[in-house]
């Protein structure tokens, strides 16, 4: 019984490391093309796939990153939302295009408040018969009058 639960271990090893090659990006492979640490891992079973746990593959350990652990994993894996630079990015584009939205609606109900009140100024001194308002006139300093 021993022996079966030892080559099934090892069956099992084999098949873990066989699988991780797989799915391992070629570009964390380390000292062998990916292939060639396959036919390692099925051909050598018992070595191969230690060989491949301890050497074949480029390993991210926190500590050794530099970045305190934190932020996006090498691997591409979940992080938490304050930890993705992306989904902060994110927040902070729509905080913009919303504020720009506000800004932008404000923006044109100053302006229509301004063409009502220009248009208002305009109908009222027509109505007076008193002429343009204060200067708008002929553009000399002294008046419309000539002096003599």
């Amino acid at each position: 019984m021993l022996r079966v639960l030892m080559f099934l271990a090892l069956l099992g090893l084999a098949i873990f490391a066989l699988v991780d090659c797989i799915r391992t990006n070629n570009d964390d492979v380390k000292h062998l093309p990916k292939p060639v640490w396959m036919m390692v891992i099925v051909f050598a079973w018992v070595l191969g796939p230690i060989a491949w746990l301890l050497l074949g593959k480029r390993r991210a350990f926190p500590a050794a990153r530099g970045n305190g652990g934190g932020g996006v994993r090498r691997g591409g894996g979940w992080v938490a939302p304050d930890d993705n630079p992306d989904f902060l990015r994110t927040l902070n584009e729509e905080q913009r295009r919303e504020e720009n939205d506000r800004d932008k609606k404000l923006f044109e109900s100053w302006e229509e408040d301004l063409r009502r009140r220009e248009e208002d100024l305009r109908r009222g001194n027509d109505d007076d018969g008193s002429g343009p308002p204060p200067g708008t006139g002929s553009g000399s300093p002294g008046g419309d009058s000539p002096k003599n």
